[in-house]
């Protein structure tokens, strides 16, 4: 996180995250060929992994609690389950401590759950401090996602893109190459949801939007509940959504599955259809990254 792209809203979000890393002690800190990678533990025995000190936090579990989703932009991502009927097939990029995978796994025990994560000491740590376990229905596969994706032969009911490094969301995981990749890795009635930073906090925000838009037929965000996220649900497929149904088809899955929150909440907090291109973005190519070398 570049502090010039910090609101003062930000800037005070950030503080007290950093204040509130005080009272973690740290159990593991060890450099991977990719991250310095950190797990702190607080007095109520949540787990924290960072890539940096006072870093944003990658992902927060309470170990032996899959149900327990500490950060709120993966409780915001489930409402894309909303949007892809009885999902059997699961892509992850970006495991982290591995809370989203885990929590797919005890509430679709007959699914497939794919990982992909490009730094082979995040896995390990994974298993070793935040009780990610890997089984006949949950991989993880080490290696770059994006070839992952552009490798995809059985395709996915559900795509959460969430591979973050320690400031930004790798370059290559953004452009209208990788993005119609993942559309073609997608079921016709699948859903890709991707986790990025507002505007406010993402100098490429736009471009990341009519990127979105050029992918897919419809694109909906939510807002993230006290946090700097928003959460993309990007459809390869037209179908008109207004807030009043994903709302109903939300809670209908927090009452199916016994959630501890009602994933019809954050839709009514902040949902919005875009209607049309996002001109203040320009599309985002592998040429572009190509040149900026």
């Amino acid at each position: 996180m570049n502090p010039r792209f910090f609101s003062r809203a930000g800037l005070c979000l950030l503080l007290a995250l950093s204040l509130a890393a005080c009272a973690q002690t740290v159990i593991y800190e060890k450099a991977s060929s990719y991250n310095n990678i950190i797990v702190t533990e607080d007095p109520n025995g949540l787990r924290t992994l960072l890539f940096e000190r006072f870093g944003g936090r990658q992902s927060v579990v309470k170990p032996g609690d899959p149900d327990h989703l500490e950060l709120a932009y993966s409780r915001v991502a489930l409402v894309g389950l909303a949007l892809c009927e009885g999902p059997r097939r699961f892509l992850i990029v970006g495991l982290g401590g591995g809370s989203l995978p885990m929590f797919l796994r005890k509430h679709y025990p007959a699914a497939a759950i794919d990982v992909a994560e490009i730094d082979p000491a995040v896995v390990d740590v994974a298993k070793q401090y935040f009780g990610f376990r890997e089984d006949e229905r949950m991989r993880a596969h080490v290696g770059d996602g994006r070839q992952f994706v552009e490798n995809v032969r059985q395709p996915y009911d559900m795509i959460i893109l969430d591979a973050f490094g320690a400031r930004s969301v790798p370059a290559h995981l953004t452009t209208l190459e990788f993005m119609q990749a993942v559309r073609r890795a997608l079921t016709p009635g699948g859903v890709a949801v991707s986790n990025i930073w507002r505007p406010s906090h993402n100098p490429v925000y736009n471009s990341v939007i009519r990127t979105h838009q050029e992918a897919f037929d419809e694109l909906f965000i939510l807002d993230v509940p006290g946090d700097v996220n928003n959460i993309l649900l990007a459809l390869p497929r037209k179908q008109a959504v207004d807030r009043s149904e994903l709302t109903r088809a939300a809670r209908k899955i927090s009452a199916d599955e016994k959630l501890r929150f009602d994933l019809g909440d954050f839709v009514v907090y902040g949902f919005t259809v875009l209607t049309g291109k996002n001109w203040a973005g320009n599309v985002l190519r592998d040429a572009d990254l190509k040149q900026s070398r």
